[in-house]
């Protein structure tokens, strides 16, 4: 009796230590043993799986009995039970009651025995899985600080720990220069939970938009308050963040309260993403406003909204300041368009070489009848002073022809006379 306690005691101890360890609670484990149990007894007892299984967690007693029918004659000693047995066991019981056999594992059969210690081991899986779910739902969505336990040197790939579970987080979701630490905490951001043949899987991130918008989050009260509200993000991780925020509170300063004291606030979000860049900019519900600072840091003088109403837009900024306003292989323009959800088109103030106007932006000259007066008069000038020039040339080629005339005259009578004079 010593030993049977003893190997009670040492179930309920071994159930507490999966429960520190592995997160499982105790009750589900005993669940998973109670069918166990009643599995085995299916087995053992020709099918018979009436079966009560009661844990005593205040005398840690565990305690099994096959339920067996009462009856006059037993024809079925799996099931049923003599009148006098019975009442060796319930001096109350009579015929057609059932009375509890109580049950000693030792005496299953060792099949029965192996399928109930696979079951329990299952079991154990099926627990680790769903506190794993659960673990992984609770943070769907959100920032969670985890503990990098292992980097693979050939993907790159880190295994990280999240509370009782375990993640992957792939070389792509990491950020661009960024060297994790085995032993090290770092923040993620939870964009998925899938559950397959393996079990759940946390689908985590160093690199999604949202990751910052759940820093700010955690670093402004005004924006966990409701006072100030992320409108969007737009991000190359590594590199550079643009968000635009809005204040519900004319008194308060959106941008202001998200870099805080002396910049403390964006400084501590920029510290946990390795010095990434984040400009802050003020939301505004006219998109013409609201493209003009999402290009800042370079000064925009126009935007305009393209008619057919495709989000489409052309900015156009100072020629010193184009490649500003492109950015660094065109990280400015395209952080803003995604920011905004407009495409835009950058133009120098004095437009492309070569580059047609629009049509739309040419405008007809406006010239006054004075203008027009002295235009036809100087017209009229030029066509005279044409006529003339011509009449003169006209003039001139007569005079010489009429001269060329007389020279061949006077040349054909001299030689006329000469003829006379020979013969």
């Amino acid at each position: 009796m010593k030993k049977n306690r003893e190997s009670e005691d040492n179930l309920f101890e071994a159930l507490t230590l999966i429960e520190k360890e592995k997160g499982i609670p105790a009750n589900f484990m005993l669940e998973q043993i109670s069918k166990s149990i009643i599995t085995a007894c299916k087995n053992s007892y020709g099918g018979n799986d009436d079966v009560s299984v009661v844990f005593n967690k205040s005398t840690g007693q565990l305690e099994a009995k096959l339920n067996k029918v009462v009856v006059e004659e037993v024809t079925d000693v799996n099931r049923e039970i003599s009148l006098s047995a019975a009442r060796n066991i319930d001096p109350t019981a009579g015929i057609g009651d059932k009375v509890g056999i109580r049950l000693n594992p030792k005496n299953f059969g060792r099949i029965a025995v192996m399928n109930a210690r696979n079951m329990i081991r299952q079991g154990i899986r099926d627990g680790e899985k769903e506190q794993a779910l659960s673990e992984y739902q609770s943070k769907l969505q959100d920032i969670v600080t985890a503990t990098v336990e292992q980097i693979d040197p050939n993907t790159g790939n880190a295994t990280l720990k999240l509370g009782k579970a375990i993640a992957i987080l792939p070389k792509n979701d990491q950020v661009a220069g960024e060297t994790l630490t085995v032993g090290e905490p770092v923040k993620v951001y939870v964009v998925n939970v899938k559950t397959g043949e393996r079990g759940p899987r946390a689908i985590i991130s160093r690199t999604h938009p949202d990751l910052v918008k759940r820093l700010f989050e955690e670093q402004v009260p005004e924006i966990h308050d409701g006072i100030v509200e992320i409108k969007s993000v737009s991000r190359e991780a590594g590199s550079r963040t643009k968000i635009a925020v809005f204040s519900r509170d004319p008194e308060v300063d959106a941008v202001g309260a998200c870099i805080g004291p002396k910049g403390t606030r964006v400084g501590n979000i920029v510290g946990q993403l390795n010095g990434e860049k984040i400009d802050i900019i003020e939301y505004n519900e006219d998109p013409v406003e609201f493209i003009k600072k999402a290009l800042s840091p370079a000064e925009v003088l126009k935007v305009a909204l393209s008619p057919a109403g495709d989000k489409i837009c052309k900015a156009t900024v100072p020629d010193g300041q184009l490649s500003l306003a492109i950015g660094n292989k065109g990280q400015n323009v395209r952080l803003a368009a995604k920011l905004t959800g407009w495409k835009i088109d950058i133009r120098p103030e004095s437009g492309f070489f070569g580059e047609d106007e629009e049509e739309e932006d040419i405008k007809p000259t406006e010239v006054n009848e004075e203008e027009i007066k002295e235009t036809a008069d100087t017209d009229a000038d030029v066509v005279d002073e044409i006529n003339d020039e011509e009449n003169a040339d006209v003039t001139e080629t007569d005079t010489e022809d009429a001269e060329t005339v007389e020279e061949t005259s006077d040349n054909e009578e001299d030689s006329e006379k000469e003829d006379d004079m020979e013969e």
